[in-house]
């Protein structure tokens, strides 16, 4: 449900999050605008990016930045780890357990307050790996 209750759920936007979250595809904003416009005939492109823009904001969402790529959007705000393709920057999920607590190691190394990290592996994806082989 939703993480902020302060938040005003407006119909569009809550249509965003109830796509975003039933792909996990790691969609870019204008993939969320085709998505969305399925349901919502008459939603413009700008309605999409600043909804998705107030979402990630608030926590609802996650908005996954990498310098030089299109931002996309993850439905799942649980901590998890990415895998990023270099070749054509599609993005999935990989689930570690790394066994140690790196915000704790983090914290106990520095003066920061860590209020969470974010891992992403960089590689070549199995069908871009595939039209080079």
């Amino acid at each position: 449900m939703l993480e902020d209750t302060s938040l005003r759920m407006t119909r569009q936007r809550r249509v965003i999050l109830e796509e975003l979250r039933a792909v996990t595809s790691h969609p870019t904003a204008d993939e969320m605008y085709e998505m969305v416009r399925r349901r919502l005939p008459k939603v413009s492109l700008g309605t999409v990016y600043r909804n998705l823009e107030i979402l990630a904001e608030s926590g609802v969402v996650l908005k996954i930045d990498v310098g030089g790529t299109k931002k996309r959007f993850d439905g799942n705000v649980a901590v998890h780890h990415h895998l990023r393709c270099v070749a054509c920057g599609r993005v999935d999920d990989v689930e570690l357990d790394p066994g140690v607590d790196l915000e704790a190691l983090a914290a106990a190394r520095t003066d920061y307050d860590i209020l969470r990290h974010r891992l992403e592996f960089v590689g070549v994806c199995p069908a871009c790996k595939a039209k080079e082989g």
